[in-house]
């Protein structure tokens, strides 16, 4: 077999940048020539395997970090985006895609925040009118949108963070014992902490210096909750210096932003990276046992398992989703070559959605995408109680999984028949950007392909897939 080559030129600019060397003082590090090195860094020539065993030598770097990751992101965001109707017929061939992803990401980038910014000015005239007469009527993009994106492409991981929370959790025994030392250390700091029965999980009293936290709450709930506070009391300045670096666009967006970096480092607290790694290989990625072990729910390590990407010492590629009963999704990421629609909802072909019908089960799946590229995922739903009879309960369903070159790691393979074609469902990612010609759940056409219409015959949909 063929083996890949690996162009990754905008990551070695990007490098040499960083490290403030001309090009000529990088070619001498790498012991390559001048030429040579621009060559690779325009994406004219791949990376050899001496330029790459350089990196690793000369600058530690970790050579994983040269893999397509960022670029598949770009081009899977990129085809969503050329797929609006306002692009009409001009489609570009999926190789310039690419090419445009791996050799121009930042322009790259720059054309998904005008398409977004686009995307919310549509809507917001299409829903208010009035706001045209306003002075607040400008061109925004969606906080919510901004503050996903920036998790988006960080790979879900925040080193700084993680390790704060990591260094913190030292000598954890136990949950019970994490959440111990930040109540210690917040009554240290003449915090006063009460648990009392309220509808609020959380709140905290500027003024008096005192955190009310609801007794409602599961008990996992609650631990996360006080060290999502002990985080915003104690790594203020942490959480400000990632902020200043992500440099978000409004003061909505930072807001948001600072809430899930203070949720980041309390799930990171709660199951520190290395011992959470190694309990994880070690179980297999039983989320059931790891919710035991680490006093956590399942829906935490679940999106814990998502954020293992350290480039020192990364886990298992998982993509992990949430979403709610009408099928939109709250919450996303993927580490690995699946990446979800940024608009509207998941493919309903995914077991995600079946998991409402099942109660308090987990739902195994075998699935395959239109490139060909083969998964396991795993899918259950998650109620979460108001706390009282009159209190709303809330479901939602996650879904997590890799691809099937992992599944031997994961306890849930068990038993599925990884070797047989057949036991792959066929899924995608949006209806507006899926190739395939005869889904029987196709919502909407294709945009890349022709349609006909025979107006004397009608199959499973009104349309014939060209």
């Amino acid at each position: 077999m063929a083996v890949k080559k690996l162009y990754a030129g905008a990551k070695l600019r990007d490098m040499r940048q960083r490290l403030a060397l001309t090009q000529k003082d990088f070619a001498d590090k790498l012991g390559v020539s001048l030429p040579y090195l621009n060559q690779m860094e325009n994406n004219n020539r791949p990376l050899s395997s001496t330029v790459v065993l350089a990196l690793a030598q000369e600058f530690g770097f970790d050579v994983t970090e040269l893999s397509s990751g960022d670029s598949e992101r770009l081009v899977s965001d990129m085809r969503e985006a050329l797929a609006d109707p306002i692009f009409a017929d001009i489609m570009p061939p999926q190789a310039d895609i690419r090419f445009a992803a791996s050799n121009a990401p930042a322009m790259t980038r720059a054309f998904l925040e005008l398409h977004r910014a686009y995307r919310q000015t549509q809507e917001r005239l299409a829903s208010l009118d009035e706001a045209l007469g306003r002075d607040d009527a400008r061109l925004q993009p969606s906080p919510w949108e901004e503050v996903r994106d920036f998790f988006h492409y960080c790979d879900n991981y925040i080193d700084a963070v993680d390790r704060a929370a990591e260094t913190f959790a030292k000598g954890r025994d136990t949950a019970y014992w994490v959440r111990t030392k930040a109540e210690n250390i917040l009554r240290a700091q003449n915090i006063k902490i009460f648990y009392r029965d309220q509808d609020t999980m959380r709140q905290f009293d500027h003024e008096t210096q005192t955190l009310y936290l609801s007794n409602r709450a599961a008990p996992e709930t609650i631990g996360f909750q006080l060290l999502l506070q002990y985080a915003l009391l104690t790594q203020d300045k942490l959480l400000e210096a990632t902020l200043d670096f992500a440099r978000f666009q409004s003061p909505q967006a930072r807001s948001i932003a600072k809430i899930g970096l203070a949720n980041y480092f309390a799930g990171a607290a709660l199951m520190p990276y290395e011992e959470f790694l190694s309990t994880a290989k070690r179980e297999r990625h039983d989320l059931e046992r790891l919710a035991n072990i680490f006093g956590t729910s399942i829906e935490q390590v679940a999106h814990r398992l998502s954020t293992l990407q350290r480039p020192d010492r990364k886990g298992i590629p998982f993509f992990f989703v949430r979403v709610d009963q009408a099928g939109t999704i709250t919450k996303r990421h993927s580490a690995t070559r699946l990446q979800f629609a940024r608009f509207g909802g998941a493919c309903p072909l995914w077991n995600v959605h079946r998991a409402f019908e099942t109660p308090g089960q987990f739902l195994r799946q075998l699935a395959e995408t239109p490139d060909g590229v083969r998964y396991i995922s795993l899918a259950r739903d998650i109620t979460k109680s108001g706390g009282s009879y009159n209190a709303p309960v809330r479901r939602f369903a996650i879904a997590l999984g890799c691809e099937i070159k992992h599944a031997n790691e994961l306890v849930y393979a068990d038993t599925l028949e990884l070797n047989t074609a057949e036991a792959f469902e066929p899924i995608g990612i949006s209806c507006r950007i899926c190739e395939r010609r005869t889904c029987h759940q196709r919502s909407v056409p294709p945009l890349e392909r022709q349609l006909i219409v025979d107006n004397n015959s009608r199959g499973i949909l009104p349309y014939e897939v060209k």
